[in-house]
C-alpha cells in the first residue's frame, strides 16, 4: 500500500460538458475562442483536465501552456510518457495555428514530429510548451512548439503540421 493509504495515488477527474466550447468554436475567431478559454468564459477542453495543464498565453499565431509533472504522468520506468510530453508540444502550436484562422474555420493535426532531449520526472517542476506559427495557407498550417521548464532549459521540441478546414 502506498504511503498515506490508498487515496494517495488516486486522481478524480472533473470536466465540463464540452458542448458549449465546441458551438463557440464554431462562431468565434480562432484568437478570441482561445482568450475566452484562457480567461474561464470557456470551460478547459477535457483532455487538459485529464493531464493537467492549462492555456496561459494567448495571441496571435502563438499559445502557450503550462502543466505541473507528476507521477500520474509516469511511464514504467520512472519519467513522464512520451505521450503526455507530445500531447504539451502539439496543443500548443496547434493551438497557434487556431490564434490565425477566422470564425467556421478547423483544423486538425496531420503530422507531428518530436524531438525529445531529455527526461521529465517530477522535481524537473513546471513546465511551459510554446507554440509559434511559421506559416498559414489555405489548406496547411505548419509551427512549432517548445517544452522549457522555469530556467528555460529544453526538454522536448516539435514541429507540426494541421491541415485547415471549414467546420460544418
Amino acid at each position: 500500500m502506498a504511503e498515506g493509504g490508498e487515496d494517495a495515488r488516486r486522481r478524480i477527474i472533473r470536466w465540463d460538458d464540452p458542448a458549449g466550447s465546441t458551438e463557440a468554436a464554431g462562431r468565434l475567431a480562432g484568437l478570441s475562442f482561445l482568450e475566452a478559454i484562457r480567461d474561464g468564459r470557456l470551460p478547459a477542453p477535457p483532455v487538459s483536465r485529464l493531464l493537467g495543464f492549462a492555456l496561459t498565453e494567448v495571441e496571435a499565431g502563438r499559445a502557450v501552456f503550462e502543466c505541473e509533472p507528476s507521477e500520474s504522468h509516469y511511464n514504467p520506468i520512472g519519467s513522464v510518457h512520451g505521450g503526455v510530453i507530445s500531447t504539451l508540444l502539439d496543443s500548443a502550436l496547434s493551438c497557434a495555428v487556431h490564434t490565425t484562422l477566422p470564425a467556421g474555420t478547423g483544423y486538425t493535426t496531420a503530422e507531428l514530429k518530436v524531438n525529445f532531449v531529455r527526461p521529465v520526472v517530477t522535481g524537473t517542476g513546471r513546465l511551459r510548451s510554446e507554440g509559434r506559427v511559421i506559416h498559414v495557407g489555405s489548406r496547411l498550417a505548419t509551427a512549432e512548439a517548445r517544452l522549457t521548464d522555469a530556467a528555460g532549459k529544453l526538454y522536448a521540441h516539435a514541429v507540426g503540421t494541421c491541415l485547415v478546414f471549414t467546420a460544418r
